[in-house]
């Protein structure tokens, strides 16, 4: 029996649109499985369900975290197993779309215990890392931790800073806690599968036709408003793509073109980091073409 369905797929590969499509037809819910749509201050930004998509299905966990919130995979799989039981008390088919591998993982193999970090600490590693840039954190961490910096890549800022924050409060490394065991909030024996498989070019042609509609909808004004609450730059809202090229643009940086060729760049190079992702660390997952994808998921459920 199918429990939930879970549909990853590269940014910009058609995924909501297919879990909309799946949802319509066997009395579903759509739920959210992106680091960046939970974010209301960025609907347009991170390509969120239009408030008309949203109304032809339920969704959830869409839009409703605050940009100031350093929110993170352990509160998304609190959040998540309590919507899972919610959707399934109201007989509907759960189903998780999204394309950020680790919000899939924990589903169904679970997550680490981390260590709480106190404020104190979070708070002294961030006013440390102020004006650094990402590869003077990662040389720190290096010094530190080894162990993690081996597996982060140099710009990954956000990581960094969190491993950093997790050897200052504890003493050990962050690799350490990720080996401990995780229990799983739904078992993958009940859950129907697929990634997305779009091919290269066409998936860049896509991700920058949709980047040129986001600044035309109103990318530019949402990072205009999120810049004026000047928030902490190491928030993960903050890292959303496309933002930090658009924050400069509207700093006076650097022009329009060079802003949208960057957000574009940027996401193409985020596209092939999910593909590989997801090809090594969810091995059994099967990789469907987006025009054959609904199709295949009606066959298994019917």
């Amino acid at each position: 029996m199918v429990r939930a369905v879970l549909i990853a797929g590269p940014t910009a590969s058609g995924k909501s649109a297919l879990a909309l499509a799946l949802a319509e037809r066997f009395y579903g819910t759509v739920i959210n499985a992106d680091s960046m749509q939970v974010y209301r201050d960025f609907r347009i930004l991170t390509a969120r369900p239009t408030p008309e998509e949203e109304a032809r299905v339920p969704h959830r966990l869409y839009g409703y975290v605050d940009a100031a919130e350093n929110y993170s995979v352990g509160r998304w799989t609190v959040d998540a197993a309590q919507v899972l039981a919610e959707v399934e008390a109201s007989r509907r088919l759960p189903i998780f779309v999204g394309g950020t591998g680790l919000y899939f993982k924990s589903l169904v193999q679970g997550l680490s215990e981390m260590p709480p970090v106190p404020a104190t600490v979070r708070a002294k590693v961030r006013a440390d890392a102020e004006g650094r840039a990402a590869f003077e954190l990662h040389a720190r961490l290096a010094e530190r931790d080894l162990r993690m910096a081996s597996v982060l890549r140099p710009n990954d800022r956000q990581r960094v800073i969190r491993a950093l924050e997790v050897f200052e409060a504890t003493g050990r490394s962050l690799a350490d806690w990720q080996q401990g065991p995780g229990k799983p909030i739904i078992d993958p024996k009940d859950t129907l599968t697929v990634f997305l498989e779009i091919e290269r070019k066409l998936l860049f042609d896509r991700i920058g036709s949709r980047f040129d509609q986001m600044l035309e909808r109103g990318a530019i004004e949402e990072v205009g408003a999120l810049k004026a609450r000047n928030l902490d730059p190491a928030l993960p809202a903050l890292k959303a793509h496309g933002a930090p090229a658009l924050s400069r643009y509207l700093s006076g940086e650097i022009s329009r073109e060079e802003a949208s060729s960057s957000g574009k760049t940027d996401t193409r190079h985020y596209a092939k980091r999910q593909e590989t992702w997801f090809r090594h660390q969810m091995k059994d997952w099967p990789w469907v073409k987006p025009e054959q994808a609904l199709e295949y998921l009606i066959s298994k459920l019917s």
